[in-house]
């Protein structure tokens, strides 16, 4: 054999037996993940710059030229009765509107300690509501017309809903059963729009409808830790999109329904996952609410909005 061809042979067998090395270190690499995933990293995401149009806040991240239909600060001593109550359908102690919560409802959870945000309090207190005693008691309030009051109240169609939420927490997951939403008369036919709901620890998104109850399209995601942050949906005709500290985190296209909605807010307990319970208060900074400035929007799109009249 020449030396050229024993050169030849020589670089083929290098080359095959690096293929094989690359193989091997592939295969076990993949075994040593499989046995030791990956830490991802928290995701660090840069800050959105607030904006105004004349002087009035924007929804942050949300493109476009806003109007206020509903501003409230929470910096007041006490709910301001003519946009909200205390309570599922009622006054008091009430029932919740799930059940699989471990609690009823109390005004007495709802407070104004003078931090400039109102307190949604989760305490390890047993209350009664429905014939039944749970461990715990939570604090709700919505701007529901119809939860039997005689006046006041707030719905709208289409727009963005934002608020700002110190979410509490637990071992750096999402503690308690905290969710901020809008609902609709009729459910699920008229729709729910779960801005943020504290599941299993993650900040989620869905919307529930007629076809897509209880399990509505959405998501969850683990990358924003409990503390203050902005939530805010983007409800146009066909389409909602969800933003967290302006960021945009999911869209969902299926299902969304276009008739008035209620905004409702309120911290709980869900027995399924007793081992992030935490009592804890849920604060809101602000709640608003925005439409299209006249003229900045395609025709065709039709926005309502409510407001009560206090008596």
């Amino acid at each position: 054999m020449s030396v050229r061809r024993k050169i030849a042979v020589g670089a083929r067998l290098v080359l095959v037996l690096g293929v094989i090395a690359a193989i091997v270190v592939v295969q076990l690499t993949a075994l040593n993940a499989h046995k030791h995933p990956r830490k991802h990293k928290h995701l660090v995401l840069r800050p959105v710059a607030p904006r105004t149009l004349n002087g009035i806040p924007q929804p942050l991240g949300i493109a476009g030229d806003w109007k206020y239909v509903l501003n409230d600060e929470f910096n007041a001593r006490t709910l301001d009765t003519s946009i909200w109550q205390a309570g599922w359908y009622g006054t008091g102690v009430t029932g919740a509107p799930n059940v699989l919560e471990d609690d009823c409802y109390s005004s007495g959870d709802v407070g104004f300690p003078g931090d400039g945000s109102m307190h949604l309090a989760v305490t390890a207190q047993p209350s009664t509501c429905h014939g039944r005693t749970y461990p715990y008691t939570g604090a709700l309030v919505s701007t529901n017309p119809r939860d039997g009051r005689t006046h006041g109240g707030f719905q709208y169609t289409y727009g963005v809903l934002e608020a700002r939420i110190y979410v509490p927490g637990l071992h750096g997951q999402v503690a308690d059963w905290p969710a901020f939403w809008s609902d609709g008369y009729h459910w699920p036919n008229d729709g729910e729009d779960d801005v943020m709901e504290g599941i299993g620890g993650n900040m989620c998104f869905h919307f529930h409808s007629l076809h897509f109850a209880p399990h509505g399209p959405g998501g969850c995601t683990s990358e924003f830790r409990p503390g203050w942050h902005t939530f805010a949906s983007d409800w146009e005709p066909g389409k909602v999109s969800y933003y967290y500290d302006g960021h945009l985190v999911g869209t969902v296209t299926k299902g969304v329904t276009g008739k008035p909605m209620f905004i409702v807010i309120d911290d709980t307990v869900w027995r399924r996952h007793k081992s992030l319970t935490r009592p804890a208060a849920l604060r809101v900074g602000y709640i608003r609410v925005w439409q299209p400035v006249a003229g900045s929007v395609a025709s065709g799109v039709h926005y309502e909005v409510w407001h009560g009249v206090q008596g």
